[in-house]
């Protein structure tokens, strides 16, 4: 589908880095399949045409702000996917959104794991060009980690297939991970083959306040000293008051910082392993420090 209406093309300006210098695009593309992303980059390409590839627009680095004279390409209609539980991986179109990824594989009992902040409006596509992290980052990584294949159309129009559904698959430069992160420079991701995990177990959650900084970085360096939690989260005074102006939780506001991390060891460990975490965040001088394994009362914490 190619759009030409100014109104429209007005609405895909800018990302959420909302750059005031933004052009005016050409024309908005929103293609279904790899084959219309090549025909399009092979009409840019003879024409001399720039591109700029979009997904939901949710990046705050301006990676999607439209350049004048330009093709914008949002990959958002791609959203086709399809799940193999026998090898735990997804096939998936870039313009379904990390939320979207995470429903139908936790259909099947798999996960997921990388959930940036805005999981729930960014696109699987986008994270890939990003490498996007995520709370549970500490321990199970970021996309990379995730990303077993791709495919690509490259400058000139041609596709190709990086990778594979496979976990040994060593043969030959390691060219999917160039690719993820490289934010559309070498080419337009239209498919992604992403690893998957067991369903993650539930989890018990500390959360500690601390009155200096120094209290709550030798609370952190004494966690990360004895275990890998599921979730290490530092907030400073700054954001502490900018979550309760948001959500009233009752937090400390004269806090320096602070720290809330989870396990999600299996069983018994994860309420073990809080307990050291607690311990820790005790010795370092937290004012508050509590933890709980009701999972709502903790997700309210890590939301």
């Amino acid at each position: 589908m190619v759009v030409t209406d100014p109104d429209v093309l007005g609405g895909y300006r800018q990302d959420r880095a909302l750059d005031p210098d933004a052009g005016t695009a050409l024309a908005l593309v929103r293609p279904l399949t790899t084959d219309q992303v090549a025909a399009t980059v092979r009409w840019a390409a003879a024409h001399r045409v720039p591109i700029v590839p979009r997904g939901a627009g949710t990046g705050l680095s301006g990676g999607a702000t439209a350049q004048d004279g330009a093709l914008l390409l949002s990959t958002e209609k791609m959203r086709e996917i399809s799940v193999d539980t026998v090898t735990r991986t997804a096939v998936v179109q870039p313009g379904l959104l990390n939320a979207e990824v995470k429903r139908a594989v936790a259909a099947h009992g798999l996960w997921y794991p990388p959930d940036p902040s805005s999981f729930e409006i960014c696109t699987i596509g986008g994270n890939a060009a990003t490498n996007a992290g995520g709370l549970c980052c500490v321990k199970y990584g970021v996309t990379t980690d995730y990303v077993l294949g791709m495919e690509v159309v490259l400058a000139d129009g041609s596709t190709v297939r990086l990778g594979g559904p496979r976990l040994k698959d060593s043969a030959g430069l390691s060219l999917t991970k160039l690719f993820v992160g490289s934010e559309g420079t070498l080419g337009i991701i239209t498919e992604l083959t992403l690893r998957l995990l067991p369903a993650q177990p539930p989890q018990s959650t500390v959360v500690a306040s601390f009155p200096t900084l120094t209290a709550a970085t030798d609370a952190i360096l004494a966690i990360t000293g004895r275990l890998r939690p599921s979730m290490l989260e530092f907030m400073d005074s700054v954001a502490i008051n900018a979550v309760e102006d948001e959500l009233r939780m009752g937090l400390d506001r004269q806090a320096a910082g602070l720290l809330v991390a989870r396990s999600d060891a299996p069983g018994e460990h994860a309420g073990h392993e809080a307990d050291i975490m607690l311990a820790a965040c005790e010795k370092a001088g937290a004012t508050e420090a509590f933890r709980t394994d009701d999972q709502e009362e903790g997700e309210a914490f890590c939301a």
